[in-house]
């Protein structure tokens, strides 16, 4: 009977554990679903119902598309024709000799419903004959003007509400944000990619210029060839920059793109449309980094700022009391902290305008006022003087006294634009400043063009390259 009652009440303890246990475990599972969602609900997102709808709005695939929208009308085809030269004998120098066409194509942006297009210089360096091509229509186009200390260039087309392209800011823009790289890489027309600002300031070398202004706007955005002259945009589809440049072992993409900063496009576009060439305020003289070396040096333990490591004789910077190994530290409020900071600051700046200096000598806080002049080394505003050599096939200038002590010379001319004619048979480049010939100091275009056209037996003409390489040509008439 004992036994009996221990079965009996075995069963039922066994009845009750399992009642408890599945009563148990359906709450667990109560609760496990209960509070999943909550897990992943819009509050722990840090949004709300009142801000849903604008928030969700500015998620990346939304800004793609707004700024896709807005900004790819605005961007243009370019394509470029050029002839290039050869020679077997000293004959043909006088003759067309052998040419080839080249063509080659890249991107620009509509800047003005007016019909000026901004691109890159090196996309139309000498190219003779230039087409923009928008949407299904293609138009012929002139060089307003060229700025190669910035790889920028202005284009005008006959062609009046064109879409022009909103501008934003490059100094408010921030490492980290969104951006699209806007143009026409491999002839795929209104191609767009996207990437973040991978940083800023950046100083590559690429620039061919007594005066180049590198500062660019690194992207990961993908940028390949003939994207030169096009848009990157932020994430409202606003011009931040020109793209112009990648870093790669290929010659495609790979993972580095550098585009020209937009309110330094914004200066030198301007100036181009309304003066013919850019107003560029001159320092009188020239930074470099400071080093850990550099400031062991100085006798200087902070490394903030830049270091004056030449003065133009009577310059600006010389006539404002600085000197050679003083450390810039800021203009007007403006702190600088490289080499990019300084040029990009400057380029902002036109001749005749008043800048504060704070500087610092043997780690004494000083201040001075300097004015900015031009490149002839006045505070007026310029007009580019060109002589065109239809015999020679170029545009020639006198050197600018500025120019011409960075080159440490006393004077010359400038081979300023090549386009054809005995100068491209030669083999003399853009930017080589004739100094003499045969023994002869050159001072003035028509001396130069005189003496090429009717000189005879052996020629040699003297120079330098614009990196202040001095050198020569020699040749048998």
């Amino acid at each position: 009977m004992r036994t009996l009652g221990f079965i009996i009440l075995s069963f039922l303890a066994g009845i009750l554990g399992a009642f408890t246990y599945t009563n148990w475990l359906a709450l667990q599972t109560t609760e496990i679903v209960r509070y999943e969602p909550t897990n992943l609900s819009l509050q722990t997102l840090g949004l709300t119902a009142s801000t849903t709808r604008s928030s969700l709005s500015a998620l990346p695939n939304e800004d793609f598309a707004l700024a896709s929208a807005n900004s790819t009308p605005s961007v243009v085809y370019i394509k470029t024709l050029s002839e290039q030269y050869s020679r077997n004998s000293w004959f043909e120098l006088f003759f067309e000799g052998r040419s080839s066409q080249r063509s080659s194509s890249g991107s620009g942006v509509i800047y003005s419903q007016e019909g000026f297009i901004v691109t890159n210089n090196h996309v139309i360096d000498q190219a003779e004959r230039i087409e923009v091509i928008h949407g299904k229509r293609t138009y012929s186009a002139q060089v307003v003007g060229v700025d190669p200390s910035t790889d920028l260039a202005v284009l005008k087309v006959n062609a009046t509400n064109l879409p022009e392209i909103v501008l934003g800011s490059s100094r408010n823009l921030q490492v980290g944000e969104w951006v699209l790289a806007v143009g026409n890489p491999f002839n795929l027309t209104s191609t767009v990619t996207a990437g973040i600002v991978s940083a800023k300031g950046r100083q590559i070398n690429i620039l061919r210029s007594n005066f180049p202004i590198e500062s660019f706007i690194q992207t990961d955005a993908a940028i390949n060839p003939g994207n030169s002259g096009g848009a990157l945009v932020d994430k409202n589809g606003a011009l931040v920059g020109i793209n112009t440049a990648i870093l790669s072992k290929t010659g495609s993409y790979a993972g580095y793109g550098f585009a020209v900063p937009v309110d330094i496009v914004r200066k030198v576009v301007d100036d181009i449309i309304n003066y013919g060439e850019v107003q560029k305020a001159f320092f009188g003289a020239d930074v470099v980094d400071l080093t850990p070396e550099k400031a062991r040096e100085l006798e200087t333990e902070d490394l903030s700022g830049v270091v004056l490591n030449y003065l133009q004789n009577n310059g600006s910077a010389e006539q404002a009391g600085l000197r050679k190994g003083d450390i810039l530290l800021e203009i007007d409020g403006a702190r600088i902290n490289s080499q990019s900071d300084f040029e990009e600051l400057i380029s902002y700046y036109s001749p005749g305008e008043n800048i504060e200096v704070l500087f610092k000598r043997e780690n004494i806080l000083n201040r001075t006022t300097l004015t900015f002049t031009n490149r002839e080394g006045t505070t007026s505003l310029i007009k580019r003087e060109l002589y065109e050599s239809n015999s020679l096939g170029a545009d020639l200038e006198i050197v600018s006294p500025v120019e011409a002590d960075l080159l440490k010379i006393n004077t010359g001319v400038k081979v300023s634009k090549v386009y054809g004619g005995l100068i491209r048979r030669l083999g003399i480049e853009e930017g080589f400043v004739v100094t003499s010939i045969n023994g002869r100091t050159i001072r003035t275009p028509v001396e130069l063009e005189k003496i090429l056209t009717k000189v005879r037996g052996r020629v040699r003409i003297e120079g330098v390259n614009q990196q202040g390489v001095k050198g020569y040509y020699s040749y048998y008439f």
